[in-house]
């Protein structure tokens, strides 16, 4: 059994060197929307050359994990200058890595900051099919400002809200936070964002998420997906008494294995269960409806990769006799669990078994200052077996020194001594903590049982410790309270020992 669970222990994965920051680096890549993006980009000369490259890359952060395409999200920019200008029009770029590029090769016009105007171009691009725009998805328009406006823009961007376009303003200026407020949608705190443009990348998640909440809130999407599993959410487009829906779904690479479930009219969501690891499934949502018709809505979905237990083995709480081994991470798939432990080099090997709910147990009884190789091995409800090995070693038994005792060797010195302590010892240590006078602290070999202690003239007292010191951990500790008499005594020397 154990030849055939030993597992050689994986190497962490080291984080390349740099600093992150919010917003940057790689992202999880996000499907599941549909709608159309615009950027009101402020090109005029009130923007610096150098701020208008940070915007740029502030967008180009925003929309880096999304999808592009004709069924997922599709992106526009309009200059706001003298005359507004269209970069690109919706339908140009269907992927990430070209839109990204586009928004590279972007360039400043200047001219004069004429907002209003921009908006109103804005308003008839948004719902234009000549610019790419589709109609029955979500609007976002995304306002980027330095808070200055030559022109009034108040009738302009309440038309836009009026049709449905959810407005987000970022201000990397002063500007005027009223106007600023009721321009954006409601409520502000959620739409309008005031930042240094230094500052842009902390609010790039905050703003992609509420993006995101908008152009998933109108179409079919997964959420809490794992690696069998995942929640389909829809809007709501029917009642228990108008209809039901039908969701059909399939891996991707073998649609005849399609499948099928009803769901009451009432739902809005619902869950599908026991998939394939690391697999895109395609997913229809039909409604059913003999009152309305409702195109169907499809989404695609790609489970986790598969969630591997035990992924760590840790050793902790080590003693000379026993350590407590843990693992994680704890899953619901896992029955049960097989602790397997021996000692290196050897043959002989015990076995604990644990319950698939825990993720640790205490392993005792063992021999100290011994190796020993721990192997856990989950078992799955499926039959299958994983398993993961690590070394540990159990420390060496804490001894005591024996016999501690003292002998007069002058008028101010004694000679402490003491019977060897057990095991592998490496050394001594003498501690003097005297009356009056100063503590000393002595390290000899572990051949030396004695040493001489100075400074402890007659009438005083001190208080000796020597203690064991072993490779992995110190000994215990012996220790006496001796006290010299005054000379005056018979034979000049008395002591008094006690624990």
């Amino acid at each position: 059994m154990l030849a055939k669970t030993l597992l050689s222990l994986g190497l962490w994965l080291q984080l390349a060197a740099g600093q992150n920051t919010p917003g940057r680096g790689p992202q999880p890549s996000v499907s599941n929307s549909e709608g159309d993006l615009l950027f009101l980009l402020d090109s005029s000369g009130s923007v610096s050359y150098y701020e208008f490259s940070r915007v740029k890359e502030f967008m180009w952060d925003l929309v880096q994990p999304f999808t592009f395409g004709p069924r997922d999200v599709q992106a526009s920019i309009i200059h706001i200058s003298t005359t507004p200008t269209m970069e690109f029009p919706f339908d140009r770029y269907q992927s990430s890595s070209s839109l990204q590029q586009a928004i590279r090769d972007t360039r400043q016009l200047m001219g004069d900051t004429n907002t209003g105007k921009a908006l109103s171009y804005a308003k008839e691009k948004l719902f234009s099919g000549e610019a790419g725009a589709r109609p029955d998805v979500p609007k976002v328009l995304v306002w980027v400002t330095d808070g200055f406006s030559s022109d009034d823009i108040s009738e302009p961007m309440q038309l836009l809200k009026d049709m449905g376009v959810t407005v987000f303003i970022v201000s990397t200026g002063r500007g005027n936070y009223l106007q600023l407020s009721a321009a954006a949608s409601q409520p502000p705190e959620k739409h309008l964002h005031f930042v240094d443009v230094d500052d842009l990348t902390i609010i790039t998640k905050e703003l992609r998420d509420s993006i995101l909440d908008v152009i998933q809130a109108n179409r079919l999407h997964a959420v809490d997906i794992t690696s069998s599993s995942f929640r389909l959410v829809w809007p709501q487009l029917l009642s228990q008494e108008t209809g039901y829906y039908t969701v059909e779904y399939a891996p991707v690479d073998d649609l005849a294995r399609k499948r099928a479930e009803q769901v009451s009219g009432a739902h809005t969501s619902f869950t599908l269960n026991n998939l394939a690891p690391d697999t895109a499934y395609e997913v229809a949502l039909i409604p059913e409806s003999n009152i309305h018709y409702f195109p169907p809505q499809t989404t695609r979905v790609t489970t986790l990769a598969e969630e591997i237990s035990p992924a760590q083995v840790f050793i902790s709480e080590s003693g000379p006799h026993g350590f407590h081994v843990s693992w994680a991470p704890t899953l619901d798939s896992v029955v049960s669990y097989q602790v397997l432990y021996g000692p290196l080099p050897g043959n002989s090997v015990q076995l604990l078994e644990v319950g698939g709910e825990h993720n640790g147990t205490a392993v005792e009884n063992l021999a100290a200052n011994t190796t020993y190789l721990v192997t856990v091995t989950a078992i799955y409800r499926s039959g299958k077996e994983r398993s993961l090995s690590a070394k540990a070693c159990t420390q060496e038994e804490a001894s005591q020194v024996r016999h501690l005792r003292f002998e007069d060797v002058g008028p101010s010195t004694l000679k402490a001594s003491w019977d060897s302590a057990a095991g592998d010892v490496l050394g001594y240590r003498v501690r003097c903590r005297r009356q009056a006078g100063p503590v000393s602290v002595l390290s000899v070999s572990p051949q030396t049982h004695s040493v001489l202690l100075p400074d402890l003239p007659a009438g005083t007292t001190g208080h000796v410790c020597v203690k064991p010191v072993y490779r992995s951990r110190e000994g215990r500790r012996l220790c006496r309270t001796v006290r010299r008499q005054p000379a005056t005594e018979a034979h000049g020397y008395k002591h008094r020992e006690r624990a």
